[in-house]
């Protein structure tokens, strides 16, 4: 989600500032974006000095199977310039900023603080049919092994698959839905 905005927005000519906690993926885009386009490791140091200066925000946290963390607190709203946007693309996580509530398309944003929130849970929804197409492009090759092989051989077989397990056997065995919820193991 962050590189595909990134290139946007570079594409525009805009300043662009990706963070993540991963250095390989902060490297690889050093490598493949313009020169207006920087990255810095994500800690709060650096979000509350870009989130001062930056006037569109986008959210796209994702931890597998877990609650996106809020990386943006409602005290940093203060320090954001009136009418900077958020788009939390981390709602469908329970979203990254602190005052993140889900919206609908047909009433897509809020402001608190002179901030514009945009949330909108299951975004692609805004473009069912691409939306949809690109989804069945992806995953039918998985739907095609499970059908032919039925769903244990085809998880012991696709390492893939295997990882998509959430529950066997009436059992969680996805450990981010285990360790979320403070369970043990099986």
């Amino acid at each position: 989600v962050g590189i595909q905005a990134a290139k946007m927005a570079a594409g525009l000519g805009a300043h662009v500032t990706i963070m993540d906690i991963n250095m390989k993926r902060l490297r690889y885009v050093n490598d493949v974006m313009p020169p207006h386009v920087v990255t810095e490791f994500s800690n709060e140091f650096n979000i509350r000095k870009h989130i001062k200066t930056h006037d569109l925000i986008i959210g796209g946290v994702l931890l597998k199977g877990a609650k996106a963390p809020n990386l943006i607190t409602r005290d940093m709203l203060k320090e954001m310039r009136p009418g900077t946007v958020i788009v939390d693309v981390a709602v469908d996580q329970g979203g990254c900023v602190e005052t993140t509530r889900p919206t609908t398309h047909e009433d897509p944003i809020y402001i608190i603080d002179d901030i514009v929130h945009y949330s909108v849970a299951n975004m692609p929804g805004a473009v069912p049919y691409t939306s949809t197409v690109a989804l069945t492009n992806v995953t039918l090759p998985y739907a095609l092994r499970i059908a032919n092989m039925g769903w244990e051989v085809a998880c012991e077989k696709d390492a893939s698959l295997k990882k998509g397990l959430n529950i066997v056997a009436g059992t969680v065995v996805y450990e981010e839905i285990i360790e979320a919820f403070g369970w043990e193991k099986a």
